[in-house]
């Protein structure tokens, strides 16, 4: 049985959903924040994962890490130079399911430099809500070099190491209403 094109077209629910990063600073703790502005277009057919899609935009500037210089020098030509590039996106190529677990390959693009990523997580639900809409949640992430989307900035400590690590985990937390 087919799930009708409307059954197909998942909203994300912005209050209940989450983008974060972590990266290494000075080589012995991690940086941790979070993206506050985001949308996209979710098309998730249960009945053959194959035919879903994902597109998200990402608002560069909503970058937040709990510490206002640190934010604004993220924001900077130095690292995601909002003026230069708003957004970050990601669109996928393809959508795997096996059992509770979804793959998505597609292409993230950052400050205008695109590049294969592969994200993976657990699919949960559908259920219904309290107010009888259908839900489902999707916890997953990836990780990235940032240097591979021409974020270079880096700083080296006096006793040897780097300011900023180059690996950057990325976390996803959606949950979406079938619209």
């Amino acid at each position: 049985m087919q799930i009708s094109e409307n059954k197909n077209k998942w909203s994300i629910d912005k209050a209940h959903s989450n983008l974060e990063f972590s990266v290494r600073h000075m080589m012995i703790s991690n940086v941790r924040g979070r993206f506050k502005s985001f949308d996209g277009d979710v098309r998730l057919d249960l009945n053959n994962i194959g035919n879903s899609a994902v597109k998200l935009s990402i608002e560069a500037g909503s970058i937040f890490t709990n510490e206002d210089d640190r934010d604004n020098h993220l924001k900077s030509p130095d690292f995601l130079h909002i003026e230069k590039h708003p957004l970050i996106r990601f669109e996928s190529t393809g959508v795997k399911k096996s059992g509770d677990k979804l793959d998505l390959e597609g292409k993230l693009t950052i400050r205008d430099v695109t590049r294969d990523v592969s994200i993976s997580g657990e699919l949960q639900g559908p259920i219904s809500d309290p107010y009888g809409k259908r839900r489902i949640g999707f916890d997953g992430g990836t990780s990235i070099g940032r240097k591979d989307f021409g974020l270079t900035w880096n700083m080296i400590l006096e006793g040897g190491g780097l300011m900023v690590g180059d690996n950057v985990k990325i976390d996803i937390h959606m949950e979406l209403t079938a619209d």
